[in-house]
């Protein structure tokens, strides 16, 4: 059995901003902390991706002590710093695809910076604590909660699995393309399909549905730039019940600190009767 170690491990406070990799980082009930608790959403309160506009990946993220700075990849002098500690704000409904949640409106100045760099009217808002929303039930083992996310808290990658895309690419692609939280080294190919149940260092987690892949997987995320790549092939050999997967959606039932370089350690298959 190959040994399985956790090779990275990424935040995007920001939905469909840029990430962060981080040494270590607290597993919390709704996701990594501060992983996509802020949202960018449009004059109707409803959320704005790169599937919207291309461009955001061209807003980088830097972590500090009190919280992130925004900056723009080309213009890196061009940047907005946002707090962490957020207690304060307008109280507003926002929609992320079927969902309905409750979050904080605080900051015109962030409006504006957003609106006038993404050339689009948008607003940036918060998800505080009391804000539930909850991962689909068919899904669910325990009425989990998730952030701004697509839909579940964490989604992990093995390094193996972007090694086979890429062996069928003209142009190999990067891992920022999926925005993973954890990327592991080891295994074999897709692996992580069937896991049920596993641990990254002392953190239990639970496989519970293949990522389905979108067109941000096409848009390159240092100039924006956008091609078929790597949506076309993945279809090719990828595809199940008119999805294209890529990756394993996760939920744990108590969290804890993970660090790179943690052992995996698999517990349960789907392949076990």
């Amino acid at each position: 059995m190959k040994e399985l170690r956790l090779s990275q491990i990424n935040i995007y406070p920001v939905k469909s901003l840029g990430g962060i990799s981080l040494v270590s980082a607290h597993a919390e009930s709704r996701g990594l902390r501060y992983d996509r608790r802020w949202m960018i959403v449009d004059e109707n309160n409803k959320f704005i991706t790169q599937r919207e506009n291309p461009n955001m990946a061209l807003i980088g993220t830097r972590l500090d002590i009190n919280g992130f700075e925004l900056f723009h990849k080309k213009f890196p002098e061009n940047k907005i710093f946002i707090f962490f500690s957020i207690t304060y704000g307008i109280a507003v409904n926002v929609t992320v695809w079927e969902d309905t949640c409750a979050a904080l409106h605080w900051n015109e100045e962030a409006d504006s910076w957003l609106s006038t760099t993404l050339n689009m009217k948008c607003k940036l808002v918060y998800m505080p604590d009391t804000s539930l929303r909850y991962v689909d039930p068919a899904y669910a083992k325990n009425k989990e909660i998730t952030s701004f996310s697509d839909g579940y808290p964490f989604l992990i990658i093995g390094s193996e699995s972007l090694k086979d895309l890429n062996s069928k690419l003209e142009n190999p692609v990067p891992m920022n393309r999926f925005r993973p939280n954890f990327v592991f080294e080891g295994g074999d190919p897709f692996e992580e399909d069937n896991w049920v149940k596993f641990k990254i260092g002392e953190v239990d987690f639970l496989g519970v549905k293949p990522c389905g892949r979108c067109v941000i997987t096409t848009i390159n995320q240092e100039d924006a730039s956008q091609s078929k790549e790597p949506l076309k092939t993945l279809s090719r050999y990828r595809a199940k019940k008119s999805k294209v997967l890529f990756g394993q959606n996760l939920l744990t039932q108590k969290g804890g600190l993970l660090t790179v370089g943690d052992k995996l350690i698999i517990e349960k298959y789907k392949t076990e009767k």
